[in-house]
């Protein structure tokens, strides 16, 4: 990957780790960035939009100019509302336009952030191969996306990857996701109320999710990638280990909530192989 990249999203949850892993490895990076929001750290410069989503490929033209690799980590992720919200169609089209722009402006490289809800998740243990059946409507945009970002860069000088993220943790995490809602309760010494803790999850810390997205970056890899850890752990277990940092597993509720009984019993990933750090540049 050369050094110029343009990343969207730049100032959440994801995208401010892969901006921190960019700036690491030393890449010039022109964030997209909303009228009047700070320039983040790690930034070299910036180009602004009320809303880059809802912006037409002659926009994103003019933004790619002059980059070689795109990140695209935007999207709209309100908690509680993004699973089946209708501006995941928003999102899709703008995606699109997107990448209509970076292949006219003949960006080298794409990379899309996708998410292991995309997967028939009764499979249970996911590959690159698992069939896909997208079951809300943030899993279904992120699926066509997925498509519609493959056919558009097929046969051009555009490389294609997408990264599947699985179940992330970690700085910058909402409040009212698992690991927050856990770390406030013990924190504030009060019980924490969970399901029975069967359910097997593949969790990654997200800074390390951004690490891994910069690596794919630089691969060669094209298509699906799946970015997980591949070690299954149970939502006792990972409770369990939180507590045990402030000495509080007295704290833990098992059972106090009811499991739902839709959500699959296990989700866990295959990771995808990317090159060793010493063959990246």
């Amino acid at each position: 990957m050369s050094g110029h990249v343009l990343l969207t999203g730049a100032t959440g949850f994801v995208g401010r780790q892969v901006l921190a892993e960019l700036s690491r490895r030393g890449h010039a990076v022109r964030a997209v960035l909303r009228p009047g929001q700070p320039m983040p750290d790690g930034a070299s410069e910036a180009i602004r939009s009320a809303d880059a989503l809802a912006e037409g490929a002659a926009w994103w033209q003019e933004a790619c100019a002059g980059i070689d690799t795109v990140i695209h980590c935007a999207w709209h992720v309100t908690p509680g509302e993004y699973l089946t919200s209708p501006r995941n169609t928003d999102c899709l089209i703008g995606t699109l336009r997107l990448g209509q722009g970076a292949r006219a402006a003949g960006v080298a490289r794409l990379v899309g952030i996708g998410t292991c809800f995309e997967y028939d998740l009764s499979v249970a243990v996911l590959s690159t191969e698992t069939p896909l059946a997208p079951t809300t409507p943030y899993a279904r945009a992120k699926a066509a996306a997925f498509h519609g970002l493959s056919g558009l860069m097929a046969g051009s000088q555009t490389s294609f990857a997408w990264a599947r993220l699985f179940y992330l943790y970690g700085e910058g995490e909402k409040p009212g996701r698992l690991v927050s809602y856990l770390r406030a309760q013990l924190d504030a010494g009060e019980p924490a109320e969970l399901t029975s803790g069967r359910q097997i999850r593949d969790y990654m810390d997200v800074a390390e999710a951004g690490r891994q997205i910069v690596r794919l970056a630089c691969a060669e890899h094209e298509g699906a990638a799946n970015i997980c850890t591949g070690t299954p752990v149970t939502l006792r277990q990972l409770a369990e280990s939180i507590a045990d940092v402030h000495g509080r597993r007295d704290l833990l509720r098992f059972g106090a909530r009811a499991d739902n009984l839709v959500d699959p019993p296990c989700v866990l990933g295959i990771p995808t192989p990317l090159p060793d750090e010493k063959e990246l540049t």
